[in-house]
């Protein structure tokens, strides 16, 4: 047995690990996304049992994310949680389709810049959105509204018995998992997230706060298949562009997951196109159970691969832990109290905000520090979907710019013919710039432009140098010299 596993032992010890540390974000990411919380647990086994069997990248681990929560309660806003899964399990199809094109590979050709602005703007979403949650407050619907809004949610918690009592439990929540990490490491064993939350849970419990819990439903009492009505949303055209965002979002969050994922281990690389094939399976089948969406998590990747995991064993038997939690004790989901669920939420969420890229990118690329913010606060001020998209339109626009990088150089020795060189890339968005400095040549002077040093030259640029150098030059003029690479 052992010969035929040679990494048993390592793989089964860090399934543990891994099963500890999603079970609280599986649930808080489910209620954060105004689903059933076993609904989140639903889309964790089926990451492991169903993702976790395919290749792709052997280590990482996926299920439902925090980065997809500020879309999924957009869309079971809009579409009812009825719907959800029909919008996954199309997004999931879309994904396979991506991955057999081998279009996989593509998406590590997208801005690191626009990521990270989607990551910090979902962070910023989830954070205010879920301090309401914390205070058992209802939060306002748009991302604005939930950042303007948290001084009076806070004047209103302060006179509210039940809202301090939710602040409280949060509170201590958060400093339980940043304090963890100082503990000894036998103690670190448990995940701080974890333990956590069974300390909420036992001080709620202890003192018989007026905190409220998780609602419990029952795993086979929650998949919903999607039927006929949900189909005929089908027909509304705003329902496909949350399609769409699921399936690049969470291909985008997945990739880049693994490449990170990569970093942290010498085993296998991961073959993204086959990845994607994982991923678009595992969202076929979540959307089919009604379940969440998933992606590749690196909180949980990350644990996989230092908790000494070897091969995919360990994420497949994680989905295992999670099927028999889920079966075996729904009861203890209805004692969790859920501003600890909150405050999970809102530490993942600060994680999301890449604070020392920020600033890196400020010292040394400005431009990708301005699409950064850019694509964050357009997904705090408009929705996730069309803040990517502002973001990667602001993106190409900067390549295109700096594409058409181009130096005029004009050297007049006072007799003898104007030399001129132009060296870079002479596109038509130069154009106007490179005419400027060419008609304000004077026409009584021999020219010589040297195009010798162009990496590149575009038809249109060619076009018009071509008719200014025929028209320039007087009569008694010597016709302008134009030297190039051929």
């Amino acid at each position: 047995m052992l010969s035929k596993f040679p990494y048993l032992r390592q793989d089964f010890l860090a399934s543990i690990v891994v099963f500890l540390v999603a079970v609280p974000l599986c649930v808080g990411v489910a209620v954060a996304s105004g689903v059933p919380a076993e609904l989140g647990l639903i889309t964790g086994i089926v990451g492991g049992l169903v993702t976790g069997l395919m290749r792709g990248s052997s280590l990482q681990v996926s299920g439902p994310a925090a980065g997809l929560t500020v879309l999924v309660f957009e869309a079971v806003s809009e579409f009812g949680v009825a719907t959800l899964g029909l919008i996954v399990l199309i997004a999931g199809l879309l994904q396979l389709a991506m991955g057999f094109l081998k279009i996989g590979r593509w998406f590590r050709a997208i801005s690191v810049s626009v990521v990270e602005g989607m990551l910090c703007g979902i962070g910023l979403v989830i954070i205010a959105g879920q301090i309401y949650a914390a205070a058992s407050l209802k939060a306002p619907e748009t991302g604005i509204g939930k950042i303007a809004g948290l001084p009076g949610a806070f004047a209103e918690a302060h006179g509210n018995t039940e809202a301090l009592a939710s602040l409280a439990i949060g509170a201590g929540t958060i400093a339980v998992i940043v304090l963890w990490k100082k503990m000894p490491k036998a103690v670190q064993s448990v995940p701080g997230a974890l333990a956590a939350v069974v300390l909420a849970t036992l001080a709620t419990l202890a003192l018989s706060l007026p905190v409220a819990t998780v609602q419990v439903e029952g795993l086979l009492g929650v998949i919903q298949p999607p039927g006929a009505d949900a189909f005929g949303a089908l027909a509304n055209p705003a329902i496909w562009g949350t399609i769409v965002a699921f399936a690049l979002i969470a291909s985008a969050e997945s990739l880049f997951s693994a490449a990170a994922v990569d970093r942290l281990h010498d085993g296998p690389r991961t073959e993204y196109n086959k990845e994607m094939v994982a991923q678009g399976a595992g969202n076929t089948v979540c959307g089919l159970l009604g379940a969440l969406p998933m992606t590749a998590v690196i909180v949980r990747s990350s644990a996989n691969v230092n908790a000494g995991a070897k091969t995919k064993a360990s994420r497949v038997l994680h989905g295992v832990w999670l099927l028999l939690f889920a079966t075996a004790m729904p009861w203890a989901l209805a004692l969790i109290p859920i501003p600890a669920l909150a405050s999970i939420l809102v530490h993942a969420g600060w994680k999301l905000i890449p604070f020392r890229g920020i600033v890196s990118l400020w010292r040394g690329h400005r431009g990708e520090a301005l699409i950064l913010v850019v694509t964050a606060v357009s997904i705090v001020a408009v929705n996730m979907f069309e803040g990517v998209l502002i973001g990667l339109a602001l993106s190409v626009a900067k390549t295109a710019w700096e594409a058409s990088h181009l130096k005029t150089e004009v050297i007049d020795k006072g007799a003898g013919p104007i030399q001129v060189y132009l060296s870079g890339n002479a596109t038509f968005l130069r154009l106007p710039k490179i005419l400027d400095h060419l008609e304000a040549l004077p026409q009584d002077r021999p020219i010589e432009l040297n195009l010798s040093r162009l990496h590149h030259l575009d038809h249109a640029c060619r076009m018009a140098l071509e008719t200014w150098a025929e028209r320039h030059s007087s009569p008694d003029t010597d016709p302008v010299k134009v030297t190039t690479n051929t």
